[in-house]
């Protein structure tokens, strides 16, 4: 066999309709648009959304509309109150020990600390991102806030 032997298979490729090409090609007249109407005018049928005169779908549902910003970073939070119910034992705070207290559900990834509450004691903390109010509070108090760099 040699590729200039390749045919498709028998029934597989139809050669299209030509329509409105007089009664004997079998499509002339109105070619299979059906007699008046909006189908059988030029540009005639329906808007894609169009649903019979009702109310659309998406006209129905104004909350789905909207932006979604594709290029958002998500965090998870931790509030200062929450880190202060540990005893780290003057260890450095990081996303992974986070993880294994349960503050965080993965070190892998995010991790915001935000200033709700109070802190006592020098505590380092590494971290993704610090609110101000949680930076000033974690360094009125002697400890160190650390902003780590994502990797994914």
């Amino acid at each position: 066999m040699k590729l200039n032997d390749l045919r498709p298979n028998e029934g597989a490729k139809k050669s299209r309709k030509r329509v409105g090409r007089g009664i004997a090609a079998g499509q002339g007249k109105t070619a299979g648009r059906g007699t008046k109407g909006q189908g059988a005018r030029s540009g005639g049928g329906k808007g894609a959304y169009f649903e019979g005169g009702q109310l659309p779908l998406a006209r129905r549902l104004p909350f789905k509309r909207g932006f979604t910003n594709i290029r958002r970073v998500e965090y998870q939070a931790v509030n200062l109150h929450r880190l202060a119910e540990f005893d780290f034992g003057g260890e450095t705070v990081t996303p992974e020990l986070m993880a294994a207290v349960g503050l965080v559900k993965k070190a892998s990834e995010r991790v915001v600390i935000l200033g709700d509450g109070d802190i006592e004691g020098a505590v380092n903390i590494q971290a993704h991102r610090f609110s101000a109010t949680a930076k000033e509070k974690i360094e009125a108090a002697g400890g160190k806030a650390e902003v780590i760099p994502f990797s994914a």
